[in-house]
């Protein structure tokens, strides 16, 4: 097996030492120093809201804070962001000095950010892993395998659940799942030739997220081939094909109708 590239190791350290770690994919959550803060520390919703704001846009530069409150709040006024902002600092530095700067949230004047380098949050972790994993794929599969897999064991569902209403969230939240559907469906492409069933079930995991997935079934459909069960391969196709006449009234693609010809025509 290759040596993993050094900045596998970097992500794999930092997620062990950061002092704040966020975690976003199936549940909100903040650890601090290893201790999960609970919701009472937070006090107002607000408090969490400008953090998983701050958390949706880390990569943009510092957003002025009237933009801010304008994209999280109807109605607002200054005291809202003053409080909210306090309320974070608080949570993530308890004994912080007075008249001391924050060290996880970056003040450029009246413009705020996360510092990225002192907080792990598995979003964006995600995203790292599976940028190696498709730098490595095709050159060096094992460490795209690795990458992959490191990706896929952050993902435990969809970002920020309990914000699936709001707009600022929903950029992050349509990124994350592109991604973790690719993340799946290339991996299962690696593995589908010495590991069909497991390609199966990278398959059906990226199914679970979306039903219309059609690299998906065309996955468990190889790979059904492979081990020699055409009858599920066949029923795969027809459930493809069922799916999606009745989520968008279209048929598969040709690759997908070729796969199954060439099915077809075994034996």
């Amino acid at each position: 097996m290759s040596p993993l590239p050094e900045r596998i190791q970097e992500l794999v350290s930092f997620q062990n030492s950061a002092k704040i770690q966020i975690k976003t994919l199936g549940q909100f959550s903040v650890w601090r120093n290893d201790t999960k803060i609970e919701s009472k520390e937070w006090g107002r919703d607000k408090t969490v809201q400008l953090l998983q704001y701050l958390i949706s846009n880390r990569q943009r530069n510092a957003q002025h804070k009237e933009k801010i409150m304008d994209n999280l709040w109807e109605d607002w006024n200054d005291r809202d962001f003053k409080v909210a902002l306090h309320g974070i600092n608080k949570v993530l530095e308890p004994d912080r000095a007075s008249r001391t700067e924050p060290i996880y949230i970056v003040r450029q004047g009246v413009s705020y950010q996360l510092d990225l380098e002192k907080i792990w949050i598995d979003a964006k972790a995600l995203e790292e892993y599976i940028i190696i994993g498709n730098e490595f794929y095709g050159t060096d599969n094992e460490i795209s395998k690795i990458a992959y897999k490191l990706a896929i064991d952050l993902y435990k569902g969809v970002y920020l659940p309990n914000r699936i209403y709001e707009d600022w969230s929903s950029e992050e939240r349509e990124k994350t799942q592109m991604l973790v559907l690719g993340a799946y469906i290339t991996l299962a492409e690696i593995l589908v030739n010495d590991n069909p069933i497991e390609s199966i079930r990278l398959a059906q995991n990226a199914l679970s997220i979306d039903p219309t997935w059609e690299d998906a079934y065309r996955i468990q459909m190889r790979a059904y081939l492979i081990k020699g069960n055409r009858p599920q391969a066949i029923k795969t196709y027809t459930k493809c094909e069922t799916i999606l006449d009745k989520e968008y009234g279209i048929e598969p693609l040709p690759e997908t109708k070729e796969l199954l010809k060439a099915i077809e025509e075994i034996g």
